[in-house]
């Protein structure tokens, strides 16, 4: 379900108040520990942490590249944590912690799924957004480009 709103706020105001209040919560957690260099925008229908095309221009679709995102779908509500599933065993680290945490794990390939705030392990959440700053993740975005360049 991608929302047509063009600002955060706006994206915020269309949410029903339960939603509205989980989003904006973890919304929280995600500005209190994304590391500097980062910024928060709408995108692909969905509030977005990105890399500034200024800071890396050469992206495949000509968009900033995404870190991770925040949306409210149809079913239930996502986080996306594009380091957890790009990034060689951080997908593996990210499922036993969260595993640990008791809470029920629904994840897809790229975005943890949850239907209510209390499903979210909130600091794993932000200890993931906090694990990789910006110049790693440029790094690890290039050197997967070349790995993906030399298996053709």
């Amino acid at each position: 379900m991608q929302s047509e709103a063009t600002t955060v706020d706006e994206y915020l105001a269309d949410l029903p108040e339960e939603r509205r209040i989980a989003i904006e919560t973890v919304r929280d957690t995600i500005l209190e520990n994304l590391p500097a260099g980062y910024e928060e925008a709408m995108n692909w229908g969905m509030i977005t942490y990105q890399v500034p095309l200024d800071a890396f221009p050469d992206t495949y679709n000509g968009k900033p590249l995404m870190y991770a995102a925040l949306a409210s779908q149809k079913n239930h509500m996502a986080v996306y944590l594009t380091s957890v599933y790009a990034l060689p065993g951080k997908a593996e680290e990210f499922e036993a912690a969260y595993r640990a945490t008791g809470k029920r794990y629904d994840m897809g390939k790229s975005c943890v799924r949850f239907r209510k705030l209390d499903d979210l392990p909130l600091e794993l959440i932000g200890e993931s957004i906090r694990s990789v700053d910006v110049d790693t993740f440029i790094t690890d975005v290039e050197d997967a480009r070349k790995t993906r360049k030399r298996r053709s």
